[in-house]
């Protein structure tokens, strides 16, 4: 009896020590204190140019130590942020770069071809690239393929043709800046004019990582294996019309130019329900703080549908904002200028490399990025997806257009900075205020 006594004695005395009085409030819990350390005021711009008449070393502040062994300077040149990479990298990440410099050249009377897939670089799995080399009328032969083909003029005038299984036709001009499209199985024929002195060269993207320009479908490698009785049957003439066809393949070879007035090359007039090609060129670029930046997708080439891109400039100083593009891969083409991305890859894995023109990056869905100019000339470089819809997601727009109290949560900001964020995407901005 007595113990029960004690046990309920005992309740009530707690229960006195936790009750809140009726009249009190509950105070705000405190300001909360930092889980980890804060990041890092280190700088970690690059630490050297191309251009410097200088000895890279792997150094970065306190950290590293010179090189004893060989050096390959010119490349160490080229890629301060590989041999001394900003702390803030972490982890490893797959190559993400691949120059075209590295790729074995197919030189042809008339032109030259080299290119990028998966063998070069192994995280490209969705898209590969051919850069092509045109003389004045010569001619990437008439083929096929099984992959879609995107392709961006770098320089020169160039003729291009197709028809579609429904028996349509197609012959159109494209110049620097323009870009053509071609169906995955669409037959077509690419040619240089004579409007332009030296030709032609230009860009190819496929939407597939293993496509290979060596396995294309050609007109005179098919016939050259097919009998030729076969041949005479399929076309209903006589045997000898055939007596000159190739015994092998001629992939690029020279030819007489076509002619200026497009329509005296076509046999009969185009009646494709949508145009093959885009005069990008002619487009107006949006401008945005630090550049400027145009969109081509099936909003407006709408016969492009496995493949979309954005033509992006960058000023001295600027950078293609933080962002990712949610369900699709960059392939990413440097046309001009100096650039450096670090690509962020989830579980604390970043890592930064730098780019040259002719210079390919490409980076995984989702993955965070940015583009900065870090050269002395404006930066010009192409986005292309694998996809028909250009799609980004803007940190900064992201982060203004959050609850505020969350951001301030996350990243200890106070108000008036989280209130500057802009609440339109930049694309671009220019140089840190």
């Amino acid at each position: 009896m007595h113990s029960w006594r004690r046990i309920l004695s005992t309740l009530a005395l707690l229960s006195s020590a936790v009750a809140v009085p009726a009249s009190s409030s509950v105070t705000s819990a405190p300001a909360a204190s930092p889980t980890v350390p804060y990041a890092s005021d280190d700088p970690n711009y690059p630490l050297w140019n191309e251009d410097e008449n200088i000895i890279p070393e792997a150094i970065r502040g306190t950290l590293g130590a010179s090189i004893l062994g060989p050096q390959n300077i010119p490349m160490e040149l080229q890629n301060p942020d590989l041999l001394a990479p900003p702390t803030t990298d972490s982890g490893s990440l797959p190559n993400f770069k691949w120059p075209f410099s590295l790729s074995h050249n197919r030189l042809q009377t008339g032109g030259w071809a080299r290119q990028q897939n998966i063998n070069d670089m192994s995280v490209a799995t969705d898209l590969a690239g051919v850069n092509m080399r045109l003389e004045v009328g010569a001619i990437r032969e008439m083929h096929w393929h099984n992959d879609g083909e995107w392709a961006y003029v770098i320089q020169g005038d160039i003729r291009i043709s197709t028809v579609t299984p429904d028996g349509q036709v197609y012959v159109g001009d494209v110049s620097q800046g323009d870009i053509w499209y071609f169906p995955a199985g669409y037959p077509h024929s690419i040619q240089a004019k004579n409007t332009s002195a030296g030709g032609a060269e230009f860009l190819l993207v496929f939407d597939s990582g293993s496509f290979s320009e060596d396995s294309t479908f050609l007109l005179t490698d098919w016939l050259a294996h097919v009998p030729k009785e076969v041949i005479a049957k399929n076309f209903q003439v006589n045997i000898s019309a055939f007596d000159h066809i190739p015994a092998s393949e001629l992939y690029i070879f020279p030819s007489t130019p076509p002619p200026l007035n497009i329509e005296s090359d076509m046999v009969i007039p185009n009646d494709t329900p949508m145009p093959f090609t885009f005069a990008m060129s002619q487009v107006n670029a949006t401008q945005a703080p630090g550049g400027s930046y145009k969109v081509v997708d099936t909003r407006t080439f709408p016969v492009s549908t496995t493949v979309c891109s954005a033509e992006v400039t960058v000023e001295v100083g600027g950078m293609r904002e933080l962002h990712w593009h949610p369900t699709e891969p960059e392939w990413t083409f440097f046309v001009s200028g100096q650039a450096r991305i670090t690509v962020y890859g989830s579980s604390a894995q970043a890592n930064t490399m730098d780019f040259q023109a002719g210079d390919i990056a490409y980076i995984p869905p989702s993955y965070g990025h940015y583009v900065e100019n870090t050269g002395n000339s404006t930066l010009l470089f192409l986005e292309i997806f694998r996809s028909g819809l250009f799609q980004d997601i803007s940190l900064t727009q992201w982060l203004a257009l959050t609850p505020p109290e969350l951001v301030k949560a996350h990243l200890g900001l106070d108000d008036a900075t989280i209130a500057s964020f802009s609440r339109v995407k930049q694309e671009v901005v220019g140089p840190a205020h």
